[in-house]
């Protein structure tokens, strides 16, 4: 497939379930952007559908990578795992001076772009992972529940999913035992032994949730400084158990259908107890908007260099600004 004018968004990995949501967004706002991705078929399709230029590379060659990103100004990371794409996407993106985003749920990620902060800030270059669903509701909300108490110390955020997974966040969450119990305490990430469910109470009574290891671990502490963070998460559908069929991802029905939330639980210094929550639509529909507004308030100028946080990035606002969402306080 030959080049044609270097596109100023690139969204890789766009024939995925969540690539092909966000590229149609991208086309219907008017974004001038290409899609690209390892499988020609695929790649070829859906740039014929949308009427946009189409790029079809693996990653696992540094100067084929390089050649690809030649000319564009942001890259968005749709394809996971992300354990495998982020990091060469990263490092070329740096070397090209390209601002890059990416869906990611991955804590790895989170980490990696924080790892790489100071080269990304000297050569001008803006890395903010996690502009879906996670951790652009969470972050909002941890910030915002920060600001109502004068002196905070410690963070817990409740993560409440409802409907279905694409087989691509299954793909993405496969690592995700290996890190179980870890949590921000005294500033250091450290791993909890026997780590439990704990109770949380959106509104409607309590419910348990069980301790994940998520990027807010990360964001959160980047956001506010704060040395103590525990992340939580409840699926009110379940998840899938190893040998499940697992979809593509959840119907379009399903997708306007389902409400996704986070409670953010903040604590003084002096033991008083705070807690908000953000309200949204399905996690797939959320991500699909705010990874596409996120690239389209880039390409406008928008960025500061090095790795950010969403809040940091766009402003404590960004979240509340997709579609019908909400922050309340409890």
């Amino acid at each position: 497939m030959e080049h044609s004018a270097p596109p100023a968004l690139l969204i890789y990995g766009a024939t995925g379930y969540t690539g092909r949501l966000i590229a149609e967004e991208a086309a219907r706002i008017g974004l001038d952007f290409a899609v690209a991705g390892r499988n020609r078929v695929e790649v070829e399709a859906l740039a014929e559908r949308l009427g946009v230029p189409g790029r079809v590379f693996a990653l696992h060659d540094p100067i084929t990578v390089l050649d690809n990103l030649e000319g564009t100004r942001v890259v968005l990371n749709v394809a996971g795992p992300f354990g495998v794409t982020a990091e060469p996407l990263i490092r070329a993106a740096i070397s090209e001076g390209i601002h890059y985003l990416d869906t990611t749920a991955e804590f790895a990620t989170y980490a990696l772009a924080e790892e790489r902060s100071a080269a990304a800030a000297a050569a001008g270059v803006m890395l903010v992972p996690g502009v879906g669903w996670d951790v652009v509701p969470s972050d909002a909300v941890a910030v915002h529940a920060a600001s109502r108490t004068p002196r905070p110390v410690r963070l817990r955020i409740a993560l409440e999913i409802t409907g279905g997974f694409s087989r691509g966040s299954i793909s993405s969450s496969a690592g995700i035992g290996d890190l179980l119990g870890l949590v921000r305490a005294d500033g250091g990430l450290v791993r909890t032994p026997n780590a439990t469910a704990e109770t949380f109470d959106f509104g409607s009574g309590p419910e348990d949730f069980a301790p994940v290891p998520m990027g807010d671990l990360i964001t959160a502490q980047r956001s506010l400084g704060l040395g103590n963070i525990a992340v939580f998460m409840r699926s009110t559908n379940g998840m899938p158990a190893p040998g499940d069929h697992i979809p593509d991802g959840p119907t379009e029905a399903e997708r306007l259908e389902g409400r996704y939330r986070a409670l953010a639980e903040v604590t003084d210094e002096d033991g008083t107890v705070v807690r908000s929550v953000i309200d949204t639509p399905n996690g797939y529909v959320y991500t699909q908007l705010s990874a596409v507004q996120a690239a389209r308030r880039v390409l406008a100028g928008q960025h500061s260099a090095g790795f950010r946080t969403p809040s940091a990035a766009f402003g404590p606002g960004f979240a509340t600004s997709i579609a019908d969402s909400h922050i309340t306080d409890l």
